[in-house]
């Protein structure tokens, strides 16, 4: 099977999407608004007159100086552009219900002409693709199912188009996140490395597929949210705190803290720890997840040992930099050639996707 790529897009939508961003930017009297009040609103509303935010949940009344107010409160002939980056279907189909017109803002930024913000976690895509199409291609053939080869071609699609029919078919599903049927995970004798746990839920869910186990490791480098880890699997017999991040040396970096979305930044306002996993832990893990917001291929490289000799399932995420498909499958099976391949994605754009690394038997 080929993996098959349409940077164009469909010739249909590229036409509705200009003609939304011809009449979004100009002055014409109708009122504007973008649904999602994050950090795609700042170039935006430096560009282009806008009349407010739409958030029916928010508790604040405004945001970048603009009020933000309720879909319901929204007049039935304006444009509304969906700058949410995490549930776009879910925002069209609430948009249909009230009437209102409406664009994604994935098209906006390929079709309006102005200087905004690229997708997060998408940036200098298309350019990289093009530069390791072979590599690309490589992986798609090595995966080891139809959905996996169905998912990849799906998001490099997404990724280099930005035409948001590619992703039609996913769903938010990040309550079954990791854990997959294929990897056969024993209610008993397991040991789970949980790298980058943030609040301890993917530990609990391992507990809940493997309540025999035998040990687990939580790795988290903002003592707030190990804080919250330690609370949340108190009682919990085997667990192992480790206040500190991942990575191929130990040192001491900057971090800035952001929930789930923290992650190393020379900017960042706090100083963590990270260290090698083939330094920290003296055990022989049979399943090890990453989620890092990006170091995962260094984290990869502080635990070549590990991998070597315990040959452990691995989940990493894969979606946050441009050539993650193929650089971290690369880095794996330098290490270990002996794995299947595949890969799943839980969120209606392109967060959460993540490839899994089975042992060969």
């Amino acid at each position: 099977m080929k993996l098959i790529v349409e940077e164009a897009g469909r010739r249909e939508w590229a036409d509705a999407a200009q003609a939304f961003c011809r009449e979004f930017v100009r002055d014409n009297g109708r009122k504007k608004y973008i649904f999602g009040c994050n950090a795609y609103g700042h170039d935006l509303v430096a560009q282009v007159k806008v009349d407010g935010f739409i958030d029916d949940f928010s508790k604040n009344d405004t945001f970048l100086g603009l009020p933000i107010v309720k879909t319901s409160a929204v007049p039935k002939d304006a444009m509304v552009l969906i700058a949410s980056g995490g549930s776009p279907f879910t925002v069209m189909r609430h948009l249909d219900a009230f009437g209102l017109q409406h664009l994604d803002y994935f098209a906006f930024y390929k079709w309006s002409g102005l200087p905004v913000r690229e997708l997060v976690f998408n940036e200098g895509f298309a350019t990289e693709f093009a530069a390791n199409r072979a590599e690309y291609d490589r992986v798609f053939a090595a995966l080891a199912d139809d959905e996996s080869r169905q998912v990849f071609q799906k998001l490099v699609n997404f990724r280099v188009s930005h035409d948001l029919d590619n992703l039609r078919g996913f769903t938010s599903r990040e309550d079954v996140q990791y854990f997959e049927p294929f990897l056969a995970l024993a209610r008993g004798g397991e040991t789970f490395v949980d790298v980058g746990c943030f609040d301890g839920h993917t530990s609990l869910e391992f507990i809940k597929h493997c309540p025999d186990y035998r040990a687990i490791h939580v790795f988290e480098p903002e003592q707030k949210n190990i804080d919250v880890c330690k609370a949340r699997l108190a009682g919990r017999p085997n667990v192992h705190f480790h206040a500190c991040g991942l990575s191929d040396r130990k040192e001491r970096l900057h971090f800035s803290a952001g929930g789930s979305t923290s992650h190393i930044d020379a900017q960042g306002e706090l100083v963590i720890e990270v260290d090698r996993l083939d330094d920290v832990i003296n055990d022989t893990p049979t399943f090890v997840k990453m989620d890092i917001e990006g170091a995962e291929l260094k984290a990869i490289a502080g635990a070549k040992a590990t991998i070597a000799a315990a040959h452990p399932r691995l989940a990493i995420s894969v979606y946050h930099n441009a050539g993650d498909f193929w650089r971290i499958p690369q880095a794996i099976l330098a290490v270990r050639g002996d794995y299947d391949l595949y890969m799943r994605h839980y969120t209606e754009t392109i967060y959460e996707t993540v490839m899994f690394f089975i042992p060969k038997h």
